[in-house]
């Protein structure tokens, strides 16, 4: 009816332009009008269905543009087996992990992040200080990490925790501070100075994950930005952070990865990707059960302190023997110079290990 009722206004005014009447000026009979109308209709009813049919194939091609690709499988694998680093238990690579979207990180680069909170300067290096002398020290990090690995080029990134587990309970008596919004704007400016990523930290305190991590939904959406949780300060039965070792399950981790995965869906994003720290046996929790993504990657990180030797071994029994997706590894400025010989391990050692750390934290 539409196009019929189109197709009568435009002969209307195709008459009325006219005078209502055809070349040497004699009168349309009523058979020449219906004629006409007839076969402006069917060309309008021709013409509409063309010009739905080219919508629907633009339609149809902008849905298969923005569908995600895998990335190159054969070229993936072999950067795996790399990372490896000549593993032969069968552990590592992970066999069960699957292959991420076009637009992931890892393992194409080694990310070399600086940790910490702009409130505390013993949170770690953010707190410390000023951005240029920040970015001074990151660079020459980053060079160090390229020269003992040659084949890996390095992403800097800015971790910054933006919730922060407390002593105290807080109005809410959870026992966890959630950072303004101009600290976490101050802190993306920074990385934004060294065209880094950034990593948002969680600390939930007696807080949880599905509870916190919504919070900073709008900076999860920007296509840079990813997200840490803290098993050690997820506590529970009450009790304070900082009086125990707290913990998160695979379930919590699980969640963090199907909510970012929809984020990554529904904003057409690159993979995210997930750290999770652990030190301990317990922090994590049926770690068999984490399941990595093809939107999101996700990295067991080493981060506790201590003597060359004692790191080795945590990582072996932490993260090595619990084999998830992607390793990271921790290194203290300060802390790790407590144990003797007093001193940090080199890039060059870390690299050493089985398998590889594709992500670095200093602290």
């Amino acid at each position: 009816m539409k196009v019929r009722a189109l197709a009568i206004t435009v002969l209307a005014v195709c008459m009325a332009a006219c005078g209502g009447r055809p070349a040497g000026n004699r009168p349309l009979s009523h058979r020449d009008s219906v004629r006409i109308e007839k076969k402006f209709l069917r060309d309008s009813v021709r013409a509409v269905r063309r010009a739905s049919d080219m919508d629907a194939r633009h339609a149809a091609l902008k849905a298969e543009a923005q569908k995600p690709r895998l990335v190159d499988t054969v070229r993936y694998k072999a950067l795996m087996d790399s990372l490896a680093n000549g593993d032969t238990t069968g552990r590592w690579p992970v066999k069960t992990a699957p292959y991420p979207y076009e637009g992931a990180i890892l393992p194409y680069y080694r990310v070399v992040a600086y940790y910490g909170n702009l409130y505390s300067g013993r949170m770690g290096v953010l707190g410390e200080y000023p951005p240029k002398q920040l970015w001074t020290m990151l660079r020459s990090e980053m060079a160090k990490w390229e020269a003992a690995d040659p084949s890996t080029p390095v992403k800097p990134a800015i971790h910054y925790i933006v919730t922060t587990a407390q002593g105290e309970p807080g109005r809410d008596s959870l026992y966890r501070m959630r950072m303004p919004k101009k600290q976490i704007d101050s802190a993306l400016a920074i990385a934004a100075m060294g065209d880094a990523l950034v990593f948002l930290d969680i600390q939930v305190g007696l807080s949880n994950v599905r509870k916190e991590v919504p919070v900073i939904e709008e900076y999860l959406k920007l296509p840079h930005v990813h997200l840490a949780i803290d098993p050690e300060f997820a506590m529970h039965g009450g009790k304070r952070p900082g009086t125990v070792i707290g913990s998160m399950s695979a379930a919590d981790v699980n969640w963090c990865a199907e909510y970012l995965a929809k984020l990554v869906q529904e904003n057409h994003l690159p993979p995210k990707m997930l750290v999770v720290h652990r030190f301990t046996d317990n922090m994590v929790k049926n770690a068999q059960d984490i399941r990595p993504l093809p939107e999101v990657q996700i990295v067991m990180d080493m981060d506790g302190w201590g003597s060359p030797s004692l790191k080795r071994a945590t990582y072996r029994r932490t993260v090595y023997r619990e084999p998830v997706q992607f390793t990271g590894f921790k290194l203290f400025y300060k802390n790790d110079l407590k144990q003797e010989p007093g001193r940090m391990l080199t890039p060059a050692e870390v690299v050493a290990l089985r398998p590889r750390p594709i992500y670095i934290q200093y602290q």
